[in-house]
């Protein structure tokens, strides 16, 4: 071994010691400058959750929230015809005003107004022949009874289409409310006088030993009997506004085809003199909403805004979300009981747009 070697070798060693001491340093010191910055964001982050929840805490000002849909104070009335038809006639627009027993829409009635023509052309001839003959005293009384209540009832018709033209003149520009009030209070008086004329039938014809009517009553009894059916199918042609409101949709168009399915909607009516939040309350909130409650609501329609109302009503019994959206039902998924809130003021709100009730 030379003397080069000899000192060579003991340097290699001296530089690998030195090297090794170094990565030992430089590790200890990274495992060291890991650990502080670990501590240091597990430290900031605690620190930023106790602030959020400490923020948390302090904003909460409601016993409880839930999702619901703007709608009338009547509620949605979805109007649609319970007769196959073409529509002849449109009566109103969208955004009228109507009342209750307003003519909306109008089908073809042509066969109808026949039908009923030759039914009461047919009571007419039959009653003719029943009172040409002889009859049994025994049945006077049941037989003026019965009558009283064919010809009321055909003034409650007369007096039905009677407040049908009424309004529609009256919004046509050809009529007055004076006029619509005085056709009101016939069909009012009409209907009781039917009320009672048919208390007086029911009582003629408790009495005992009454004798069956003979071929010319029968006859005449199943010739009303056209009529009446002949008289319904004539008021299906007249789908008429079953409730006071405004015309909120009116999808209908002369000359469309229509048939009873629920499917198929006419029109659409409300009351928009109040408009309300129906909400659905998640169950484990119930004991929290009572009747009278204080409530705000929000709406994405209007950010940053918040509406006043209270607890108008709260159902009776618990059922599945509706406006919650939800995937497939489980087991464990809540039901919600529906709340019914009256909105203060006259709110921008439109029926059918999403509003979030938080209640005090």
């Amino acid at each position: 071994m030379s003397a080069d070697e000899t000192y060579t070798r003991p340097k290699r060693r001296i530089f690998l010691k030195l090297s090794l001491f170094a990565l030992i340093a430089a590790g200890a010191g990274a495992f060291g400058a890991v650990n502080i910055s670990r501590s240091d964001l597990l430290g900031a982050k605690s620190g930023d959750d106790t602030l959020k929840s400490e923020q948390a805490v302090t904003r909460v000002e409601w016993l409880a929230a839930a999702p619901g849909r703007i709608e009338p104070k009547s509620g949605t009335v979805r109007v649609g015809s319970a007769l196959l038809g073409r529509i002849a006639e449109v009566a109103v627009k969208q955004n009228d005003k109507v009342e209750e027993g307003e003519l909306l829409i109008r089908l073809d009635d042509d066969e109808a107004r026949a039908r009923l023509q030759a039914a009461e052309t047919e009571v007419a001839s039959r009653k003719r022949e029943r009172d040409a003959q002889p009859l049994d005293k025994a049945r006077d009384e049941l037989r003026e009874a019965e009558d009283n209540v064919f010809a009321t009832e055909r003034e409650l018709t007369n007096a039905r289409f009677e407040l049908e033209y009424e309004l529609q003149a009256r919004r046509e520009g050809n009529g007055t409310d004076q006029r619509v009030v005085h056709a009101r209070d016939g069909l009012a008086k009409a209907k009781d006088k039917l009320q009672d004329e048919r208390s007086a039938y029911a009582k003629a014809q408790a009495k005992s030993n009454i004798p069956a009517p003979n071929r010319l009553e029968s006859a005449l009894q199943a010739a009303r009997s056209d009529v009446a059916v002949a008289e319904a199918l004539l008021e299906k042609t007249r789908i008429l506004a079953p409730v006071s409101g405004t015309v909120l949709q009116l999808p209908a168009k002369a000359g469309e085809m229509v048939a009873p399915s629920p499917d198929q909607t006419l029109a659409v009516l409300g009351d928009m003199s109040v408009v309300r939040l129906k909400a659905e309350v998640d169950e484990i909130d119930v004991s929290k909403i009572k009747v009278g409650g204080k409530v705000v609501v929000k709406s994405n329609a209007y950010p940053g805004k918040e509406f006043e109302g209270t607890v108008a009503e709260l159902a009776p019994s618990l059922t599945s979300p509706q406006f919650a959206l939800r995937g497939a039902r489980r087991p464990v998924d809540v039901e919600v009981l529906p709340v019914t809130i009256d909105l203060q003021g006259n709110p921008p709100l439109l029926p059918g747009m999403r509003a979030d009730a938080f209640f005090k």
